[in-house]
């Protein structure tokens, strides 16, 4: 893999993961349109690299609000050994069960069928109805609930829609806020518990794929890459959600839908 598309593929992961538009479609995607794919070396240099960039991000969220998780671990914590109860104690046990539902469940689905999702015209069908899905479930749902408001079952099935991200395209982030609109969520508090649940499953796939991980310049690039690009995309999300909607992110999906559509029928 050249230093130019591991930087490529670096702000690609760090725009759009943290964007419910799918970073694993793009990062599928992208090889696929500029023939990155059918260079000698690249798809075995990719194998993990994908993940690797999905660190970056993680890193990116855990920096963004490190004084948000010191809070929920210590109020965790105080809330098992000293039966202290605080909101910050409550939504870190929230976090913790909402995850192990969706991680076993896209675990499972992902290790047997990776291979057969990733074709483009999979991808393509699930950026354009996830798009639809997003567009229509944000417009008509209200806006009632804060972050620190959430109950035990909205977290839950926050985090059991999870699941549905092992297919390129449905975006984790994308599946999520989409599940907590339906729901009521206000979309900021959606979009901050989203990137809050997606920590624990990345450091899990992260700790599970380090054995394929190649350190080397292209690595380092596209980890830093995807980190201070992620950064900026968190800080910009949860601004433009204080009072604009997901609107411009569902035409998207489906714009790009369509591209990769024609593309896939004009390359044959």
């Amino acid at each position: 893999m050249q230093v130019y598309q591991a930087l490529i593929l670096g702000i690609v992961q760090g725009l759009t993961e943290l964007l419910p538009i799918s970073s694993s479609a793009h990062l599928n995607i992208i090889p696929w349109m500029f023939g990155w794919i059918n260079e000698p070396g690249f798809e075995e240099a990719f194998k993990g690299f994908d993940v690797a960039l999905h660190f970056g991000t993680l890193l990116a969220i855990a920096i963004f609000f490190f004084k948000d998780w010191l809070g929920l671990i210590k109020g965790g914590y105080e809330q098992v050994v000293n039966k202290k109860k605080s909101t910050e104690g409550r939504m870190f046990w929230y976090i913790v069960l909402a995850t192990i539902p969706g991680g076993i469940i896209g675990f499972i689905l992902d290790k047997f069928l990776e291979d057969a999702l990733t074709k483009p015209l999979i991808i393509a069908i699930a950026l354009i109805v996830m798009g639809i899905i997003l567009y229509i479930v944000d417009q008509k749902a209200k806006k009632i609930i804060d972050y620190e408001n959430m109950t035990l079952k909205q977290t839950f099935l926050i985090g059991l829609s999870q699941a549905l991200a092992f297919i390129p395209g449905v975006s984790r982030s994308g599946v999520t806020m989409t599940t907590a609109r339906a729901m009521g969520v206000k979309r900021e508090s959606a979009a901050k518990y989203s990137f809050m649940l997606s920590a624990p499953i990345v450091l899990a796939a992260t700790a599970f794929k380090a054995k394929d991980f190649i350190f080397n310049l292209p690595f380092f690039i596209g980890v830093i890459a995807s980190f201070i690009v992620g950064i900026f995309v968190i800080k910009f999300l949860l601004n433009y959600l204080k009072k604009g909607s997901f609107k411009g992110f569902a035409i998207y999906r489906v714009i790009l839908g369509i591209v990769i559509i024609a593309m896939f029928f004009i390359k044959g």
